[in-house]
């Protein structure tokens, strides 16, 4: 595992700002128009118009996982009262297949940033047991840390990449 100041996750603040430090344990596959997304790599609404294809690694069949897909910035990184908004949740994924073979509870709605740079984050937790995990009611301000506490899941895999509007140029707007 990489030092904190080489992990991804720390640097890009997703370590502190919706999660705790924790030991990635289950590998976590992202791919989004079939091209693998590292952390931190930069997307468009446009790219992100279907849902990701998310590989869930384990050993055992009989373990469980939920995927989140959470906006740690809405609605703007310098104001944002709404982190974390909840894009995406599928729990009772089965280990070693994909999100497709888990139940969708909280449909895709793919992220459109209005202003600023925005961390989007997909966290794996795992599950105690098949349909243990009770879905929230809204999307806004979902909150990572609680809804794991309260439903006894376990963080074991998460990755972020960085979204902005479709023709945002990321930096301040020059006059």
């Amino acid at each position: 595992m990489a030092h904190d100041d080489e992990n991804p996750l720390v640097l890009g603040g997703v370590i502190e700002d919706i999660l705790y430090s924790f030991t990635s344990s289950v590998s976590l596959l992202v791919f989004i128009n079939n091209r693998e997304i590292s952390n931190g790599c930069e997307l468009r609404p446009s790219h992100l118009v279907k849902r990701p294809r998310v590989s869930v690694g384990g050993e055992d069949l009989r373990t469980f996982y939920t995927l989140v897909l959470v906006d740690a910035d809405a609605p703007s990184p310098s104001n944002p009262f709404l982190k974390e908004y909840l894009h995406w949740m599928v729990t009772d994924i089965p280990a070693t297949t994909s999100a497709v073979f888990g139940k969708e509870v909280m449909f895709y709605e793919r992220p459109e940033p209005s202003a600023g740079i925005h961390r989007n984050v997909l966290i794996l937790f795992k599950q105690l047991g098949r349909d243990t995990v009770i879905t929230p009611q809204w999307r806004q301000n979902f909150k990572s840390r609680s809804f794991a506490e309260s439903n006894n899941l376990v963080p074991v895999a998460a990755a972020y990449f960085n979204c902005q509007r479709e023709h945002g140029c990321g930096g301040r707007r020059s006059e």
